[in-house]
Parts: structure tokens; sequence; C-alpha cells
């Protein structure tokens, strides 16, 4: 096999959810959340566009210097799917475009924050996770919805935050990233641990909902989807356009 996306794992549109959660349930078992080993010195945010009943996904990655969070790259593909809308799959839609954005990248990012969720998933194995253990890569989620899981509302004031439970089990967090505004919620996705996911997020938390890595790589897949930014992976240099 030459690349990532060569893996059969990444040929995702020919499965059954049967077989989908036959992989998620492997991959559950490769999964790591030890804390960080190693410093942030660059940290991408990762999201698509797919419209509900379209086969048509924009995906893309920003890379984001890290603490200071300027925007210094970004890889992106258009691609396509048919693996059918059925929530807790979602992944499986998203994964195989998000391989291509990733192995365009010459000089892989230290943490990738998914606009999705990590181990908040009924088998562990959200977007972050799912991806994380594919590429062994580093990751975490940070989604506007959760999968499963039980909490109590976090304070209505930036930074406070509550555990988000199942069975148990303490899966991520709930997080108020601005004030009198909907949390976010926040896991490991493969490669860190719980509290490196919360300390990562808060450092990312700016004047926005939404923390800036996953922030701007929905700004700039927009950008790509209306034909302002280019296919491909670029780098930014000192030139700030966004």
């Amino acid at each position: 096999m030459n690349s990532i996306t060569d893996t059969p794992e990444s040929n995702y549109d020919m499965l059954t959810i049967t077989e989908a959660t036959l992989i998620q349930k492997n991959l559950r078992e490769q999964l790591n959340l030890k804390p960080l080993q190693s410093p942030i010195r660059t940290i991408a945010g990762a999201d698509i566009s797919l419209s509900l009943y379209s086969e048509t996904v924009y995906a893309g990655m920003v890379i984001l210097s890290f603490p200071d969070l300027q925007p210094v790259a970004y890889s992106l593909v258009k691609s396509s799917t048919t693996f059918p809308y059925v929530p807790g799959f979602l992944a499986f839609r998203e994964i195989p475009s998000l391989l291509k954005v990733y192995e365009q990248i010459p000089v892989k990012p230290d943490v990738i924050m998914f606009d999705g969720n990590g181990i908040i998933h009924k088998r562990r194995m959200g977007i972050a996770s799912h991806f994380g253990v594919l590429t062994d890569s580093v990751t975490m989620g940070c989604a506007k919805k959760k999968l499963t899981g039980q909490y109590e509302d976090p304070g209505e004031n930036r930074g406070e935050y509550s555990l988000l439970t199942d069975k148990g089990e303490t899966i991520g967090y709930v997080l108020r990233s601005k004030n009198n505004v909907k949390p976010v919620f926040i896991s490991p996705g493969h490669n860190m641990s719980l509290d490196d996911s919360l300390n990562i997020a808060m450092k990312c938390i700016h004047k926005y909902r939404l923390p800036e890595p996953t922030r701007k790589a929905h700004e700039f897949v927009n950008l790509f989807r209306t034909g302002e930014l280019k296919e491909g992976y670029h780098e930014i240099g000192s030139l700030q356009l966004f």
C-alpha cells in the first residue's frame, strides 16, 4: 500500500452498517488516551462541508501556530461519498476525504482538532478518535452536539465547564466557550488524555463560541466551497488574509 488512502478502512462507501460497527469496535481496541508526550507547536482544525443528501464533500484542515493560533497553511480537497447519513456513523462519510486532506500536508500538525466528537460516542469512536487511530495522530473533538452521555449545564460564564459521563465513565467536558451561549463538547480523540483535551480547548478559545482551529477550518472550507480558495496544500506564511 502506498498511502493512507489505500487502506481498506478508507473504502467506506461499500460498507454495511453492521460492517461499520465492527470497524468501530476494532478501532476502539487501539485507542490511546494516555497523556500527551510531546510539546505542541502547531494545531490543525479539521472540518467538512457536506449537505445532508449530497454526495459532494468539501474537506479541509487549517494549520495554526500554537499557542498564538495564527494560520500558517491549509489543505483542501473536493471529494464524494455515497455512505448513508446514519447518526453515530457520520465519520464514514467524512473520513476518506479528510485522509486525502491530511496526506497532502508535508509536515503533519502536532494536534488535530475536529469539528465533531472524540470519545463522546456510544462506541467511543467519534470522528476524532476514528481518524486518530487510523493515522496514529494526536486528535481531539470539539462538537456542537453530543452523541451520547449525560451532564449538568456548566455556569454561564466563559471557561466554566461540567463533566459529561456515560455509564459512570467520564468521556468529555461541556465547556462554556462564550458568556451566555450554548456550550461546546470537548473530548480526546487519540493519543491524549481527557485533561489534555480540556487544556488545549481552553487555550484555543478567543471571542467566539468555536475554538480558533475549528472556526478557521469552517471558514476556509466555506471559502473553498464558494470558489474563493483552491484545492491542494497552500502555505500562508506572513500574509494574513483571513
